[in-house]
């Protein structure tokens, strides 16, 4: 995927610590950056010299005619964070690469729910209004929780939509540092918490899809109290941010590293042969050949480097981005992915 230089239209406060920045599309590129809902952008800057990439979530519905709009929250010590809330300006331009993503709900009729956390708000916003705009069979509840009031994103894009659609959409909010004088009592949305809240919210067996997104232990602890619940796998989709605390969640494999490997890459159409240099991940050897190869967070989490394995044999060390029937399918992610046989063949484009 190719990045484009895209003009910053608005930028607005969302809360002490969170704007959001929406993004001019010109026409010749509407097409390249249609977004299905639920997907994210990478966006890219150097910086002294060193090319940064963050991966953020659009939050606007997806249409014909995109509308670019994504949620940032610094980060301590966030090199791009930091300038997006502390230099960018309107009248910027930022390189964007075209969305991408599998955090998604195309609209069908149905009842469906989000468990979300903090900035995990920004993908089920645009799933939720996607789907209430353009499915008058379906119907949303959204279970959100956030530190304080003063801390929680999209306060009013997400009360916009709840008086457009206040028979169809179900918004539970819930805070775990702020006591609330209504609605539920402050405190984390833990996995035993969530087992005894869910049934008494919605009807856990009539919901076609779950919707999870935030930090890992919410997410994590979300997926524990569905599947105590009986939820099928399949209905349970999930993306995580901040990750820095979490145990990873690896695939094993018990053969070592081959230490000596070619690997085989399809990109964009075009094939090429390299050999890898010794403990090297599979996109590291790419890159250094095809520059173009895409990947954003390079920790595993954002799906961005998703490559189908042809041949061979890798030892993948964290993933927080790929499903189970991904991984039956044969997907790994390139950043975290290492040789353990001497010919490795992946193909980018599947």
């Amino acid at each position: 995927m190719n990045f484009h230089a895209l003009r910053v239209a608005r930028i607005e406060p969302l809360t002490e610590d969170a704007v959001a920045v929406t993004l001019a599309v010109p026409p010749e590129l509407r097409a390249t950056y249609r977004h299905r809902a639920g997907q994210h952008i990478t966006l890219r800057r150097v910086i002294d010299g060193a090319e940064v990439r963050r991966t953020y979530s659009l939050c606007t519905p997806a249409s014909a005619d995109p509308v670019l709009k994504v949620g940032i929250r610094h980060v301590e010590a966030g090199a791009f964070s930091s300038y997006a809330l502390k230099e960018l300006a309107v009248g910027d331009e930022v390189d964007v690469m075209p969305p991408t993503g599998r955090f998604v709900l195309d609209p069908r009729p149905g009842y469906f729910a989000g468990i979300v956390g903090g900035s995990g708000i920004t993908p089920v916003l645009s799933i939720a209004a996607t789907l209430l705009e353009q499915e008058p069979a379906a119907r949303f509840c959204l279970v959100r929780s956030d530190r304080t009031a003063a801390s929680a994103m999209f306060l009013e894009e997400t009360a916009e939509l709840k008086d457009r659609f206040p028979e169809r959409l179900h918004l539970v909010p819930t805070l775990s540092r702020e006591e609330r004088q209504t609605g539920l009592p402050s405190g984390r949305l833990d996995a035993d918490r969530l087992t005894t809240l869910l049934p008494a919210l919605l009807p856990v067996p009539d919901i076609a899809g779950w919707f999870l997104c935030g930090p890992f232990g919410l997410v994590q602890g979300a997926e524990a109290a569905l599947r105590s619940l009986d939820v099928p796998r399949n209905r349970i989709h999930q993306e995580v941010f901040h990750v820095t605390a979490a145990p990873a969640q690896a695939v094993a494999v018990t053969a070592p590293d081959a230490e000596t490997a070619s690997v085989t890459a399809t990109l964009d159409g075009r094939g090429g042969t390299w050999p890898a240099r010794t403990g090297e991940s599979v996109l590291d050897t790419v890159l250094r050949h095809r520059a173009d190869a895409p990947y954003a967070c390079k920790g595993g989490v954002c799906g961005t480097c998703r490559v189908r394995l042809l041949d061979g044999e890798v030892r993948m060390d964290t993933n927080y981005a790929l499903e189970a029937d991904e991984l039956a399918d044969g997907y790994v992610l390139a950043c975290q992915s290492h040789p353990v046989t001497p010919t490795v063949t992946v193909d980018f484009d599947t």
